[in-house]
Parts: C-alpha cells; structure tokens; sequence
C-alpha cells in the first residue's frame, strides 16, 4: 500500500500499478476494462502488481465516466417489505448470473409513510408497519416522499437500467433522472407506464382463484376489504367485484380499506355489523387481512368467517394465523424483470400468473 507520509496510507492508483509492472497507465486502464486486448504476458504482469498492492478498480470512476454497462440500480419503494425483498433478491440473482451489478436502494426518505402512516405490502409499497392509530389512504400518499437526493445520485451513476420495485411515489421524476437507462417496473402497476416494461403478478386470476375456492366450499355472501392506497387497490377490488359477479353473487360488498391493519380491522367491522353480513372476507393484502381477523375474532365469530389474504407473506405462513393467501410468485416477478433488462425485447406488460396457498383461515362451510 502506497503512503502519503508517516502513519498515513492511500488508496493504490492505476498510476501504482503501471510503475510496479513497468508499462503504461492507459495500458492498465485497458487491462481492466478490455483484458482480451492486452497480451497475456502484459495482462498478467499488471494482474499481479495489482494483486501485490491490493489495487481494485474505482467502480464509480468508470461508471461516470461511461466505462462500464453493467451497472444496474434496483430502486424498492419500500425496503422492509417482505414481498419486495424477495422480488429483490431474485432480480439481483438473475443480474449477477447476466453479469451485471446490482446496487440496491430505498425511493423513500426514511420516516414517511410508515409508523402513524400505516403500510402497504405487495404490489402497492405503501409504507412500514401498520398501527391502530394508522391514517387514511391519503394522508398516507401525503406523508410518503421520493428521496429526490438518493434517486439524484443514481442517476448520476449513470446506470444502464434501472428496476422499480412496488409503487413510488412521483415515478416520472425517477425515469427522467435515469437519462438514457432502461427503466423495467416489478410488482407493481404505474400510473403512467412512461414507455417502461412492467412484470407484475396477475391480480385478475388471483382473485378468480379466492372466490373459487370460497364458493367452492359453499360461501354465498362473500365480501372484500381493500379498494383504497393505490392502483393496485382498486385493480383487486375491481377483480373481486367481477370474480363474484361470474358467478351470480352480489359483488357490491365491499369496504373501503387500504394496506393496513387497521384499515382492515375497521373495514371489516363495517362489513360484520351489516344486518347480513358475509360469511368471507377476502382483503387486499396480508396485514390488511390480520385486521380482518382481528375483528373476526372480537366478534365471536372465527369458526364462522373465512378470511383470506394476498400475497402470501411470511405473516400468512405464521401459525396463530395461519392464514389462506393468494402467492403472487414473487420469485418469478423478479426473475423476469431482470430478463426484460437483460435483453432488447420490449413486451409492455408480463403478468405472472399466481396461485393460492390454502391454509385453516378458510374453514370450508356448508352455507
């Protein structure tokens, strides 16, 4: 290691390594960022003086100056959820085996939209965790800000693609910081697809799949808990509303409620206390779904109820909950996000089909 003076050290330079192998700068720079076009007895004497001064290449250094394309940012509307994390985990896989760098980071400034402002899980990212005192689906959007310094340093990595992941808030502001990088939306559904491919599981069939099994098992009066926090919400309750409408059932009971617990436990409140209330309540999402048994359970009534979720997070797999959930197949929505990256075609919109994890929340009943 190269030092600046008594007790102090620096970092190696490519300057460093020349003299240590005794050839030119520009030729280690080439070394680094084509070594199929360095002889093998140059490229081998400039990997081992970089070996023997611990020297690595400054991988934003090259970036900003446009040496390199295989950086890709990952932008998660909101990190702690789980949903996102495991889009995330199998985008970054699917990166690394295309040889591309996955740098991930939170849209969010840390401390809006979560705490008093309630959550959103898959498909949504509205927020953290949600609490008996969470607000409404519009003050949520309020509180909820795009951390424009963090996405403005992104963009000047000059990233040769960029995956969104969940539902950030001002989006357009995002893809214009990205100048020329491809943009590729998962598990989620923008507003204003701004020309970017979006993957996203298929809420349509998920829900046809929810009211299946509850009609199934003899359900008639089947209610739904969502429909507010995005457009996602309202996609899902608009599947619901169509599912059960197939099928002759009255699909016009539904309670406004958004990702939260909370919301589901009011929500769904207000669906038991009707003078026929449903014997099902499907929700938007898991955490909306504990706030239906919440107040399935205040009622008396969990061995008459079936409440179902969506998204099937690790809360639904939880054995005090044990909870019937839609599994949007997280893996695969973030597996084909990175291909459409990887690759030039365009196919507007993937839809992963889903499937449903059927677990004691849903007891079958007879009527």
């Amino acid at each position: 290691m190269a030092d600046d003076g008594p007790g102090a050290t620096r970092r190696p330079t490519m300057r460093d390594v020349a003299d240590r192998a005794a050839v030119s700068k520009s030729l280690v720079s080439l070394a680094f960022s084509a070594p199929d076009a360095v002889s093998p007895h140059r490229l081998a004497r400039i990997l081992d003086a970089a070996e023997a001064l611990g020297f690595r290449p400054n991988r934003v250094a090259r970036s900003l100056n446009g040496l390199r394309d295989d950086f890709v940012g990952i932008l998660v509307a909101d990190s702690r959820n789980p949903v996102f994390a495991e889009v995330v985990d199998a985008a970054r896989a699917t990166l690394a085996a295309g040889g591309r760098l996955g740098l991930v980071t939170s849209a969010v400034l840390p401390g809006s939209g979560d705490g008093t402002a309630g959550a959103g899980t898959a498909g949504d990212g509205t927020g953290g965790a949600g609490t008996a005192g969470a607000s409404t689906a519009a003050t949520r959007a309020d509180v909820r800000r795009l951390d424009t310094e963090v996405v403005a340093m992104l963009g000047d990595l000059q990233p040769s693609g960029l995956v969104v992941v969940g539902s950030v808030p001002d989006v357009d502001r995002v893809v214009a910081a990205m100048g020329a990088a491809r943009v590729v939306f998962a598990s989620t559904r923008p507003e204003h697809p701004l020309g970017a491919a979006t993957v996203r599981g298929d809420d349509e069939v998920g829900l046809r799949l929810v009211v299946d099994h509850l009609t199934a098992i003899g359900h008639r009066r089947i209610g739904h808990v969502g429909g507010a926090g995005g457009r996602v919400a309202v996609d899902r309750a608009a599947a619901f509303s169509a599912a059960v409408a197939e099928r002759g059932l009255d699909g016009t009971l539904v309670a406004e409620g958004d990702f939260t617990e909370a919301a589901g436990f009011r929500a769904a409140g207000e669906l038991l206390d009707r003078a026929d209330p449903p014997t099902a309540i499907t929700a938007v999402n898991d955490l909306a779904a504990l706030g239906v048994v919440a107040a399935v359970r205040q009622r008396g009534l969990a061995d008459r109820v079936a409440v179902t979720g969506y998204d099937n997070t690790f809360l639904a797999a939880l054995g005090a909950v044990d909870l019937t959930s839609v599994d949007p197949d997280n893996a695969t929505i973030g597996r084909r996000a990175a291909e459409v990256l990887l690759s030039d075609a365009d196919p507007g919109e993937v839809l992963v089909t889903p499937s449903l994890r059927i677990r004691s929340s849903s007891v079958p009943r007879s009527g």
